[in-house]
């Protein structure tokens, strides 16, 4: 994904940072430390691996995640959250609390019960 050359506002540019279905969620499942590629593409549900590369490569791209590669057969990488991601990381737990509450209001526990999330 491209950067444009020219913003209105600061809050366009991280709309562009984060835009799209996936990025808020890896960023998400990114809260806890480093994460392999089959760990992340196997608990999000529904990414392609071709959409999780493209997602994390774009995340790279904008400072919010990083990765370490490790030598050896298989290959090994490790993605994890930047500083950047980190602070990114308190906007999409802000976000999770307001679709928390969306759900609970809306009679959607099941889904939260089903995955564990408190309520």
């Amino acid at each position: 994904m491209k950067i444009r050359e020219s913003y209105t506002c600061p809050l366009e540019v991280v709309h562009d940072f984060t835009k799209g279905k996936w990025k808020p969620i890896i960023i998400f499942k990114l809260r806890k430390g480093t994460c392999s590629f089959s760990e992340l593409h196997h608990n999000i549900v529904g990414i392609s691996q071709k959409m999780l590369l493209e997602q994390l490569h774009e995340l790279q791209e904008f400072g919010l995640v990083n990765k370490n590669s490790y030598e050896g057969f298989p290959l090994k990488v490790e993605y994890f959250l930047t500083d950047k991601g980190e602070k990114m990381l308190e906007a999409v737990k802000i976000m999770q609390d307001i679709g928390i509450e969306y759900m609970v209001e809306h009679g959607m526990t099941d889904i939260l019960d089903e995955k564990g999330i408190s309520y």
